[in-house]
C-alpha cells in the first residue's frame, strides 16, 4: 500500500513538472531532428527534485508493472459466478502457440466427456492434429507460391508469403477444417513430444526449408514449357521432406488404433479399433457449419461480414470469416450459450492489465498514469488502428456473473496454461475489460438471433493477409 501511495504522490509531482514544461515552446530543427535547445527543453520535464530522484531510484530497479500494481484492487478479487459451465481438467499448451487448437478441442472435449461419461482428464491428442496442421500449412504456402509466381518478389502478397511461410498460431476455422479432414485420436494414442510442447525450433527449421523450396518452385514455374503436373509432382516431393521432419520430431500419426474406453471411475467400458475419422464420428462429431465467428473490430463498419485472405490452415479449406458486431450485440449471445451449459471459443488481447498472480484482468489492476505522470487515453478503435492492441490468445469462455438486472459484471475463461496459472487455471475478467480487449467469439447457430444470423449470409468483404486483424492466436 505504501509503495502505491508514494508512486501516486510522486507521479502527481511529475504531472505538475510536465505541465510547467509544456508552457515553453521547444525550438524546432529545420530538418526535424532534436536540437540542443530542444534537448534542454525536454530535460525540464525531469526536474531532478527530491521526489523525481526518489521515484527514479525505485523505477531503475523494478518493473513499472510491479510498481503500478493497484493493491487495493487486488483485495477485491471475487471468484463467484452466477452462471458457469462445469469444466474438467485444465490443459497445458506448454511453450507452443497452439492456444487456438487447445481452445477448439476443449469445447469438443467438454461435450464428449459429458455425453460419453469419460474420465475428467480425458483429452484429444493435440500432437496428432498439430502434425497435420503443420503439413497443411506447408502445402498452403507452397501452393500459394505457385499461384503467385508471375508476381515479382517485392509484390506485397509475395513478400507476405515469404515472411510468413508457417507458424504454430491459428484460429477456429483451422480447428474445424483439420478435424473434418483428419479426425481425432485420444491423447494417449499420440502423446505430446518435446517438439509439440516446444515448437519454435522445428517451426524455424521448416520455415527455412519452405523458403528455399518456395524459391525453387517460382523458378520452375517461370520456365518455358513447365506444366502444372510437373509443379505438383515437385511440390509433393518437397512436402515429403516436411512430412519426414514432422515424423522425426512429433511421431507419425496413426492410421488405425485400438483404444480402451473408460468411465469416470476408470473402469473399462469397451475396447475397439478405430480410424481417426471413425473415432471422431463416434465421440465428437460436430456440424461445424453451424458455428459462426463474431468479432468486435471498431475500426470497421458493423453488421458487415469480412474474410481474410490466406487466413486458413488448409489450402482447400475456408478462410477465417466473421460478422463484425458492437459489444452490446455480442454479450447477450455469450450469456445465452453459458446459460445453456455450452462453452465457446473466445479470443482477446490477454496481456493487457493482467494480474498474473491471481489471473484477474481488470482495467484498474495497474495505475501507470500516476506512476509515470502522464495519460494513456486511446480508445479501442485507436489502439487497434495503431497496432497497440489486437487478438493475441484464445481460451474457452465458460462463465458469467450477472447482476439482479441480468447485466454482466464479470466473465471467466478456461485457459490452456496449466492448472496452476491464474485462478485454478482460469482467468477472470471484469465486464469493462471484456468490452475493451475481447475480439472474437465462436457461437453455435442456436444462440444467435435470427436477424443477426441472416447477416451472416452476405457476401464478405475480402481483407488482405497483412490486415491488422489477421494476427493468429497463440
Amino acid at each position: 500500500m505504501k509503495t502505491r501511495y508514494i508512486a501516486l504522490a510522486l507521479g502527481a509531482l511529475l504531472v505538475c513538472g510536465g505541465a510547467m514544461a509544456q508552457k515553453r515552446q521547444p525550438a524546432q530543427q529545420d530538418n526535424g531532428g532534436i536540437s540542443t535547445e530542444m534537448l534542454q527543453q525536454m530535460k525540464g520535464s525531469f526536474g531532478g527534485s527530491a521526489s523525481d530522484k526518489a521515484l527514479r531510484n525505485i523505477l531503475v530497479t523494478q518493473s513499472p508493472t510491479k510498481l503500478a500494481m493497484n493493491y487495493e484492487n487486488a483485495t477485491k478479487f471475487d471468484s463467484h459466478f452466477s452462471h458457469r459451465v462445469v469444466s474438467k481438467a485444465v490443459t497445458d499448451q506448454k511453450s507452443s502457440g497452439r492456444c487456438w487448437m487447445f481452445t477448439g478441442m476443449n469445447v469438443l472435449r467438454n461435450q464428449a466427456i459429458r455425453k460419453h461419461n469419460l474420465p475428467a482428464d480425458f483429452q484429444f491428442s493435440q500432437a496428432y492434429l498439430f502434425f497435420y496442421d503443420q503439413l497443411e500449412k506447408s502445402n498452403l504456402f507452397l501452393q500459394a507460391v505457385i499461384d503467385t509466381y508471375k508476381k515479382p518478389m517485392n509484390d506485397q502478397e509475395v513478400e507476405w508469403l515469404f515472411k510468413n511461410p508457417i507458424g504454430d498460431g491459428g484460429q477456429f476455422t483451422g480447428v474445424a477444417n483439420l478435424i473434418d479432414k483428419y479426425g481425432l485420436v485420444p491423447a494417449d494414442v499420440m502423446p505430446e513430444t518435446y517438439n509439440t510442447n516446444n515448437t519454435s525450433a522445428i517451426s524455424n527449421l521448416i520455415a527455412l526449408k519452405l523458403r528455399e523450396d518456395g524459391l525453387q518452385l517460382r523458378e520452375m514455374a517461370a520456365q518455358k514449357g513447365m506444366t502444372p503436373q510437373k509443379l505438383q509432382a515437385k511440390k509433393t516431393e518437397m512436402l515429403g521432406t516436411i512430412y519426414r521432419m514432422l515424423a522425426l520430431t512429433m511421431g507419425e500419426p496413426p492410421a488405425q488404433f485400438t483404444w480402451q474406453q473408460k468411465d469416470t471411475k476408470g473402469e473399462i467400458v469397451e475396447t475397439a479399433t478405430y480410424t481417426p475419422k471413425e473415432f471422431y464420428e463416434k465421440f465428437a462429431k460436430t456440424d461445424f457449419s453451424k458455428y459462426y465467428m463474431v468479432m468486435n473490430d471498431p475500426t470497421r463498419e458493423y453488421y458487415k461480414v469480412y474474410e481474410i485472405q490466406y487466413d486458413r490452415h488448409v489450402y482447400d479449406g475456408q478462410n477465417w470469416r466473421y460478422l463484425n458486431l458492437p459489444m452490446e450485440d455480442i454479450a447477450p449471445m455469450c450469456i445465452a450459450s453459458i446459460k445453456d451449459s455450452t462453452m465457446m471459443y473466445f479470443s482477446c488481447d490477454v496481456g493487457k492489465f493482467l494480474n498474473r498472480d491471481n489471473g484477474l484482468m481488470d482495467m484498474n489492476n495497474y495505475d501507470y498514469e500516476s506512476l509515470m505522470g502522464t495519460t494513456f487515453g486511446m480508445n479501442k478503435k485507436q489502439r487497434v488502428s495503431t497496432f497497440a492492441s489486437g487478438s493475441s490468445h484464445a481460451m474457452t469462455l465458460c462463465a458469467v456473473d450477472l447482476d439482479k438486472d441480468g447485466k454482466p459484471l464479470k466473465w471467466m475463461v478456461e485457459n490452456s496454461w496449466g492448472p496452476n496459472y491464474g485462478w485454478q487455471g482460469n482467468l477472470i475478467m471484469t465486464n469493462d475489460w471484456f468490452n475493451e480487449y475481447m475480439f472474437r467469439v465462436v457461437l453455435e447457430e442456436k444462440y444467435i438471433p435470427a436477424n443477426i444470423r441472416a447477416m451472416m449470409d452476405q457476401k464478405p468483404v475480402m481483407l488482405p493477409a497483412w490486415d491488422p486483424m489477421f494476427a493468429p492466436e497463440e
